[in-house]
């Protein structure tokens, strides 16, 4: 028999292209929410706007994917990934690149990221991660692991990019410049390298051949793939492990996302400059990129809710330590480290979990209702920190409700029970 290393070997020498094209494609998605904190200064020096108005961008168009993710899950389920991303991303482009038109108006402004919201669903996590969790089976968290990093080599690059840009050319062509240079080698990969497994023509099985000392040995076609097995979703919306998924996450992705889109303006209050908060905000990226890669190879040794557990509810110390403000650049330095660790793993683990408790035979559906509510989450987040500070001044109440929050969140994600085994309920059936 072949073991679950050599497995792992041939999965991924026949499916890292795929993974590399499904990372860059999330990573795409990524980049608005990444830059949004650098572009708040100069939009609100040029058009005079409230830090409520420049965060209601991001909120708007998160929570049009919050509405829209279940139905894009289930064009995955029914067309196939590749058949939904790769228009996706060529009006994701145009869309990022009409920001720089943005006039002065807040109408204009709010529009702006309803379009990007309605257009941007189709390359969310959804079809990134049916995708290649598809093709995965022995390695399939290092995998999913290396997909999601892609948002985190967004948070990596894009902070630090962003505001080169503007410096050079000014925020406008900035918006371009992303738009179409990340954009167009995002859509190039995925022309030539993205796929769905489901959706490609199944191999027929061909007979075993006898080895020179008289084994039956399969051909490398023999094996057909098993039928996929797991809930419906009505039975998913009935699933008390996959609701505390969901519920620990919703909490867990309000707090973060708030942070992350205000913790440029957070530390350039405390008296950073705007280029060591982009440094320090791309060091929370490259902490994400780590803590996807470690976090995925722990998925697939560990109990998942442990370390889902674990990694969420550590979140509390970044917001406990960001209220002290900039005491100890050593502090503030470990509190990004951490914050990008952690945030680097939340769609990760939330994939990992819900394919693991509801199975991938309606995954696109059922995920697509989780990343509907992780967008519904983030968008509420942005909005929410933005409100705090405009009332209160400051954002002393958001950190504070941060730190209780995620605490809360990884007590109720480790509670989890164990997973169900539905090929014997469907052999039983």
């Amino acid at each position: 028999m072949t073991d679950g290393k050599s497995i792992a070997t041939q999965e991924w020498k026949r499916n890292w292209t795929l993974v590399l094209a499904a990372s860059m494609g999330f990573s795409f998605f990524s980049i608005m929410l990444a830059a949004t904190g650098v572009f708040m200064q100069p939009l609100a020096r040029d058009f005079g706007w409230s830090r409520t108005l420049l965060s209601s961008g991001p909120s708007i168009a998160l929570l049009m994917t919050a509405v829209l993710s279940p139905f894009f899950g289930a064009l995955i389920d029914k067309f196939g990934g590749r058949t939904v991303v790769l228009p996706g991303l060529v009006v994701t482009m145009l869309s990022v690149a009409s920001f720089g038109l943005a006039s002065g108006s807040a109408t204009q402004w709010i529009i702006l990221w309803v379009i990007f919201g309605f257009v941007a669903v189709s390359i969310k996590s959804t079809a990134w991660t049916a995708g290649v969790l598809s093709a995965f089976s022995t390695s399939k968290g290092l995998a999913l692991g290396l997909t999601l990093a892609g948002t985190a080599v967004a948070q990596a690059v894009v902070p630090p990019l962003a505001n080169g840009l503007i410096e050079t050319v000014g925020w406008r062509w900035a918006f371009a410049g992303m738009s179409f240079g990340w954009g167009g080698l995002t859509l190039l990969l995925c022309i030539f390298f993205f796929h769905d497994a489901r959706k490609r023509a199944p191999v027929p099985a061909t007979p075993a051949v006898e080895s020179s000392d008289g084994d039956e040995v399969a051909t490398e076609e023999a094996a057909a793939e098993p039928p996929l097995a797991g809930l419906t979703p009505r039975e998913a919306l009935r699933d008390s492990a996959l609701w505390r998924v969901g519920i620990s996450n919703f909490v867990v992705m309000v707090l973060t996302m708030g942070l992350t889109i205000h913790l440029f303006p957070i530390l350039t209050e405390a008296g950073v400059s705007r280029d060591s908060a982009a440094w320090l905000t791309s060091l929370a990226g490259i902490a994400a990129i780590a803590g996807k890669l470690v976090t995925g190879a722990l998925l697939d040794r560990f109990r998942p809710n442990w370390i889902g557990g674990i990694t969420l509810g550590v979140t509390a110390i970044v917001f406990l330590l960001l209220m002290e403000g900039i005491s100890s650049w050593t502090l503030v330095i470990f509190a990004m480290l951490v914050n990008g660790y952690a945030a680097g793993t939340k769609t990760q683990i939330t994939g990992f979990l819900t394919a693991s408790y509801g199975g991938m035979r309606h995954f696109g559906a059922i995920y697509g209702v989780m990343a509907g509510l992780m967008a519904l989450a983030s968008g509420v987040g942005p909005m929410l920190a933005g409100v705090i500070y405009d009332a209160f001044g400051g954002y002393g109440p958001f950190l504070l409700a941060g730190a209780i929050g995620c605490g809360l969140s990884g007590l109720l994600m480790i509670s989890l029970p164990s997973y169900p085994k539905f090929e014997q309920q469907e052999t039983a059936a």
